[in-house]
């Protein structure tokens, strides 16, 4: 049974101009469209949505879900390319980590060396962050 964009939006908790999205960077099929023009869609649509939201919560790029999308079409696919995504993304989320705690601690030490009294001209933050070294970064 055929389902409208609403109903996919709906069941599958995409939005509709993501949906639509999707479409146009072929990360959906084409939808099939109604003698009226709408657009309806195979229930087959669903999982491939959920697929890509569940996809887009671990960090994966639209490219890299394209490239996923693709090796699970094939038959039989490729699960060795599909490890080296994961662990590829598994890096870079490791990399992402460690440029966040650095910047936290940062962060932290600049925080600590506030006492948040007095006017904002000469505030340790407010300072570093106008520092005129162009050498030198806050991190």
């Amino acid at each position: 049974m055929l389902m409208t964009i609403g109903q996919i939006a709906n069941a599958s908790g995409t939005g509709i101009q993501t949906l639509r999205y999707y479409e146009r960077e072929k990360l959906l099929p084409p939808a099939a469209r109604k003698p009226s023009g709408y657009r309806v869609y195979y229930p087959e649509a669903v999982a491939r949505l959920r697929f890509i939201r569940r996809a887009k919560d671990l960090g994966f790029s639209l490219q890299e879900i394209r490239e996923l999308l693709k090796l699970q079409d094939e038959k039989p696919g490729n699960r060795a390319r599909v490890k080296i995504i994961a662990d590829r993304k598994v890096t870079e989320l490791d990399e992402k980590i460690r440029d966040l705690t650095r910047m936290r601690e940062v962060l932290a030490r600049l925080a600590r060396s506030c006492s948040g009294k007095g006017p904002v001209h000469g505030c340790p933050i407010v300072e570093a962050l106008l520092d005129n070294d162009s050498s030198r970064t806050v991190l």
